[in-house]
């Protein structure tokens, strides 16, 4: 499993990919737009980029990052329902890692929308996922309470409260993925009659 790669960048494509050539191996590494732009030119200096080494069935391909924390979070978005790495890398290439665990943490759905491919559903869906995959700042959190200690959103606690009543994850995402509004007691009521009703 290739975790890093540290070599001379050979090419450097519009196409959202690079060749890196480390001990005479010419690697091609799939990588958003900004990292193709932070990597610069091709030439004899070397740099270094982490690396997820994704593979499939039959295929493998290596996704490259300057940095770590970027690894992280397409690492974090490949373990949301329904994720792949191409949906992965376009929401890195919106969203930077604090600015995902931004979104994250104040439920934006909106935000989310932004990222080519993603709608709506999609977007509560990685919400909910991202809740406890991604390393969210606290002070990213709005303070809604007027004492300072802040709140967690309403379908955070409803989440947490069905995974507390012994409901699996996929139960919790299936009953969580259109329910709106901001008053917890209600949106658990309304979630504990679907699952009733499946």
């Amino acid at each position: 499993m290739i975790g890093s790669l540290r070599g001379r960048l050979l090419e450097c494509g519009q196409d959202g990919h690079v060749l890196l050539e480390v001990g005479g191996v010419g690697y091609r590494i799939t990588v958003t737009p900004t990292t193709a732009y932070r990597l610069g030119e091709a030439s004899a200096d070397e740099v270094f980029v982490h690396v997820h080494h994704h593979i499939r069935e039959a295929d493998q391909a290596l996704y490259g990052f300057i940095e770590r924390s970027e690894r992280a979070c397409f690492e974090a978005l490949l373990s949301a329902h329904g994720v792949g790495p191409s949906l992965a890398l376009a929401v890195l290439g919106v969203h930077d890692p604090d600015d995902l665990a931004r979104v994250v943490a104040i439920d934006d759905v909106a935000a989310l929308c932004l990222v080519p491919g993603v709608g709506k559903k999609t977007a509560v869906r990685l919400l909910i996922d991202l809740k406890g995959t991604l390393d969210l700042p606290i002070d990213a959190v709005p303070d809604v309470s007027g004492a300072g200690g802040g709140v967690r959103s309403a379908l955070a606690e409803v989440q947490g409260a069905l995974g507390g009543l012994g409901y699996s994850p996929d139960e919790v995402r299936s009953v969580l993925v259109d329910l709106a509004g901001d008053d917890p007691a209600d949106l658990l009521r309304e979630a504990l009659r679907r699952l009733a009703r499946t």
